[in-house]
């Protein structure tokens, strides 16, 4: 089950809330640094911006791999471990704007863990050390470590029978 604050609206979908529930400011810097992040591709500086502006908590030697798209309005709630690989074009999401509520909830990425392309994160959720998750899919519930996970729904492909094993590529 994902770990989320839902916060109920009253009027209009929650979306008409947005500058309600964070300021249009920080989203406008959130913005441009994400924007200046997805395209360089020097990942040292990618890091720092993440860190700096966004306050991420991002590990030493993690990888976002271009195109990444971190959470606009709720970066600091992101947090990725050590010696991780972000695939190409996955979105983490910490926040989620429904018809009639919206939900934040942080994202917490382990060390060594391996997010395959075009992969998406849905708030409140965590994704244990070792954990691969493959190309594309839609991770809407925790992550075992050291675990194979892919699809949509997210389901289980293989668990590591020994810690210090790694999956065959």
């Amino acid at each position: 089950m994902r770990q989320t604050d839902r916060f109920p609206v009253e009027s209009a979908n929650s979306l008409w809330h947005i500058y309600k529930t964070v300021p249009f400011w920080k989203v406008v810097k959130n913005f441009i640094v994400i924007q200046a992040a997805r395209y360089t591709p020097f990942l040292p500086i990618k890091n720092w911006l993440y860190r700096t502006f966004l306050n991420m908590k991002v590990g030493e030697t993690t990888a976002f791999a271009l195109m990444v798209m971190p959470d606009i309005m709720f970066p600091e709630k992101i947090s990725v471990g050590r010696n991780s690989v972000i695939g190409y074009n996955t979105t983490i999401l910490a926040h989620e704007y429904l018809i009639k509520e919206y939900r934040i909830g942080n994202v917490e990425i382990g060390d060594d863990v391996l997010i395959g392309a075009n992969a998406t994160i849905l708030p409140g959720v965590t994704i244990g050390s070792g954990a691969v998750v493959a190309a594309g899919s839609v991770v809407h519930k925790d992550v075992a470590p050291g675990s194979f996970v892919g699809g949509n729904p997210l389901r289980l492909i293989r668990e590591k029978e020994n810690k210090d094993d790694s999956f065959p590529t």
